[in-house]
């Protein structure tokens, strides 16, 4: 999904194991950080 800003995040299940992943791509390592765990929030 686009954030805005130059900032996206992705989730994405593994095909080998049993997991999703999420990626986040953003200008800070700060907004990374706050969009992975807006993630993990999500699939909660």
């Amino acid at each position: 999904y686009i954030l805005g800003d130059n900032e996206w995040i992705l989730f994405r299940f593994s095909g080998t194991e049993p997991l999703l992943r999420i990626y986040s791509e953003a200008p800070s390592n700060e907004r990374v950080r706050k969009n992975l765990n807006f993630g993990r929030s999500i699939i909660k």
